[in-house]
């Protein structure tokens, strides 16, 4: 049974690969990615009446580059978190955020509050963020909040346990799709995508246009869920 296209998640990969292939710099790939990409993509999701997307942006490992990257990475996070997100929340788009954004710049921690505050009353599209996330160490984090509220044992189900996720209020990717031609999911959203389709491509996330993303979506369209069922 093909069940409604609620939820895109997209792992943005191949923005520095792209940048090599052209002899520049690792960060004008993210530029690039952020400058031209994100917004058509989420044009077109609002086109395709789908009411979430989430874009992973900055996982737990990703601490592990060179200094001097990480800073101009950071660049990118601000014109994203500011005239990007900006441009989107007044086009009706609420923000959302992923993972733990306290280790970040406190300007760039302090900037995603504000913009979530700022579209928290937006209802055309979900647009969220994944930034220093991981999926285990979401998953330690929910375990914490059960422990220290204190839940009795008994009491603890699927829905308890989602309920402490970052993804509370918003439903499981139906489509998870990942650019750059690696076949592995690496950590991304492992309790939400049980039952995600995935879709993988060798272009790179620079290149991935509204067009990529309608091929894939086409793709979707003939995949039969049946969720453990006949």
């Amino acid at each position: 049974m093909q069940a409604p296209l609620n939820h895109v998640a997209i792992i943005m990969d191949g923005n520095r690969r792209w940048a090599k292939k052209k002899g520049l710099d690792p960060v004008k790939g993210h530029e690039q990615a952020a400058n031209k990409i994100i917004e058509p993509i989420i044009a077109e999701c609002v086109k395709q009446k789908i009411p979430f997307v989430t874009f992973w942006a900055f996982s737990t490992e990703n601490w592990k580059r060179d200094k001097k990257e990480l800073a101009e990475l950071f660049k990118v996070f601000r014109f994203a978190l500011g005239k990007l997100a900006t441009k989107f929340i007044k086009q009706g788009a609420k923000l959302r955020i992923l993972g733990d954004i306290n280790r970040f710049p406190k300007d760039i921690a302090q900037k995603s509050l504000e913009m979530i505050q700022k579209s928290k009353k937006n209802t055309q599209i979900t647009v969220t963020f994944a930034l220093n996330y991981g999926g285990r160490d979401e998953i330690l984090r929910a375990v914490k909040k059960i422990i220290k509220q204190k839940i009795p044992v008994n009491q603890i189900t699927e829905e308890t346990f989602a309920s402490c996720l970052d993804t509370i209020g918003i439903p499981d990717p139906d489509l998870i799709i990942r650019t750059g031609g690696d076949k592995r999911l690496s950590g991304y959203l492992p309790w939400q995508s049980v039952y995600s389709e995935l879709y993988f491509t060798k272009t790179l996330f620079p290149d991935f246009t509204p067009d990529k993303l309608k091929k894939a979506l086409k793709n979707f369209s003939t995949r039969n869920r049946r969720f453990g069922g006949n």
